[in-house]
């Protein structure tokens, strides 16, 4: 038997991968690595797990008052099984009744070096390893000694030496964040990002849950449809006390009926499989008409304090004190189905994921028509962005704005700022400008424009969004945002609000999302 595999025989005799969404873990022991991770883990008891990657597996202790900076404290640390190496990301939850039921979060992660031995395992058998740690939160010269008088084996302490990392005092349940998500382990358990299925190979058993969503079924939405004005209705598991169902918020257009709270609460849990992936993962702006469209709508951003504790949050860490706090990450169907009930008639996700919030993964490109700009003109304008992401050799497509304009979305590796984004974007948009002055205008205000389009790159900024496709717009007959192929720029029946929130779906049906693909190619952008 493979090394790695005798290792962790014991940790998949205690587990049934058909239950536990924990991995299963590889049988080869793969390349030499150095990494450690201490994951909160709370279970029948709060502890912290620490795991030093060694000879293929992760090496584990649980520390049930958690590591500490403080060089005069000691923790027990509980020697445990070894655990696979695809452990060290798992942030999620292990179903009550399973081995070590409850929910994990990534604590802290980094590197981790051995000092004083060219033998870590055999410094382990002899009771005594030192060695440094390199994360985000611990720091400095550790030290796990296991005292001779230990029976079982089991019973070992975990010490950190006096060096400039040390700090007296210093409690780990004082830093309660995950370092991978930014969440709580609350959060977690309130709304677990991520499913790991032990039944498939390691390298693919982590499976997003905000990506692995069902429409609301016949059933469900039958009996949205036989619920009164107010009541609880149940869709994919949650419960949502759902008001003022009959309430018109959008008037139809063309003849049409006007549009309810009831439709809209069906439209976007119908919807749900194919926009979330463009909201998984990022904080939330709407745009809210609890009145219907006829009133002044208003943007939120806070989670309210009556949201369902299941909705999950994000704590925006670098936010000013009286800027906004939580931000709503959208992960379901019943997450978008509370929305709606709340008036959102719009969303706007960032173009920065919550895990890396600095870096977008989508470059943008606005085409804001003026008065005098007619459609003609703005397809002009997008043909003109094809050309030129053609010449730099990158990969966009269009989407009507479900208003006047069209968008342009560029998927781009996270390694951008948003600074070097919005420089890049800004360069692109007045070369396409200058290409046709008469139908361009950089003036900031509208009414200064002369009414003429504007190619708006200042999008491109932390928390300054544009409509998430498929969301709906606040203008009669609901029309709805729509990603296109480059060809449809050419259909004669184009329109920028074509599609409303009850035709988009057969639209989906037959030709499918445009963007599904565009979302996977992340591209690194050019020297201008």
């Amino acid at each position: 038997m493979d090394p790695a595999a005798e290792r962790l025989a014991k940790y998949r005799a205690m587990r049934n991968f058909a239950k536990t969404a924990e991995p299963s873990g590889s049988d080869t022991a793969g390349s030499p690595g150095n990494r450690f991770v201490v994951q909160r883990h709370r279970a029948r008891r709060r502890h912290y797990d620490l795991r030093l990657e060694l000879s293929g597996v992760l090496v584990s202790w649980a520390v049930p008052k958690g590591p500490t900076l403080d060089p005069k404290a000691r923790r027990m640390a509980v020697h445990v099984e070894d655990h696979p190496l695809d452990y060290a990301d798992f942030e999620g939850v292990i179903p009550r009744g399973e081995y070590g039921g409850g929910d994990v979060i990534v604590w802290d992660r980094g590197t981790w070096q051995p000092v004083d031995t060219e033998d870590p395992e055999q410094a382990l058998a002899d009771g005594n390893l030192h060695f440094d740690l390199f994360g985000d939160k611990l720091a400095g010269r550790f030290v796990l000694v296991h005292p001779s008088r230990d029976g079982d084996g089991k019973q070992w302490l975990l010490l950190h030496k006096q060096d400039e990392h040390a700090s007296r005092g210093w409690d780990a349940e004082d830093h309660p964040k995950s370092v991978k998500s930014g969440l709580t382990n609350d959060e977690i358990a309130d709304a677990p990002p991520a499913l790991w299925r032990g039944d498939l190979p390691a390298d693919q058993a982590e499976v997003p849950l905000e990506t692995v969503v069902d429409p609301a079924s016949e059933e469900e939405l039958e009996a949205l449809h036989e619920l009164g004005a107010n009541g609880t209705w149940t869709v994919a598991g949650r419960q949502l006390k759902l008001t003022n169902l009959d309430k018109v918020l959008i008037p139809g257009r063309d003849g049409e009926e006007p549009i309810t709270k009831r439709e809209l609460v069906e439209y976007y849990t119908r919807i749900a499989p194919t926009m979330l992936p463009y909201l998984a993962g990022r904080a939330l702006n709407t745009h809210r008409f609890p009145g219907g469209i006829d009133k002044p709508g208003f943007w939120h951003k806070e989670v309210p304090g009556h949201a369902p504790k299941w909705l999950r949050r994000w704590h925006y860490q670098a936010a000013e004190p009286d800027d906004v706090q939580q931000y709503l990450v959208p992960s379901g169907v019943a997450d978008l189905a509370w929305l709606a009930n709340f008036g959102a008639l719009e969303l706007h996700a960032w173009t920065s994921r919550i895990s890396d919030v600095e870096h977008p993964t989508w470059l943008l490109f606005d085409i804001d028509p003026g008065p005098e700009t007619s459609f003609d003109d703005v397809l002009a304008l997008a043909r003109l962005h094809r050309t030129a992401l053609e010449h730099l050799g990158l990969t966009g497509l269009p989407k009507t704005t479900g208003q006047r304009g069209i968008q342009v979305w560029v998927p781009i590796e996270p390694r951008y700022t948003y600074a070097e984004t919005r420089g890049f974007a800004e360069t692109v948009s007045r070369t396409i400008g200058r290409t046709v002055p008469d139908l361009i205008s950089w003036a900031w205000h509208k009414d200064r424009r002369g009414g003429l389009a504007r190619l708006d790159y200042t999008q491109n900024v932390l928390n300054k969004t544009l409509v998430a496709p498929y969301s709906v717009r606040p203008r009669p007959g609901g029309p709805v945002s729509v990603p296109l192929n480059w060809d449809e720029l050419d259909d004669p029946d184009l329109t920028p609000d074509r599609w409303t929130l009850r035709t988009v779906l057969d639209r989906v049906a037959r030709v499918g999302d445009p963007y599904a693909e565009l979302g996977k190619s992340a591209q690194r952008l050019p020297r201008l």
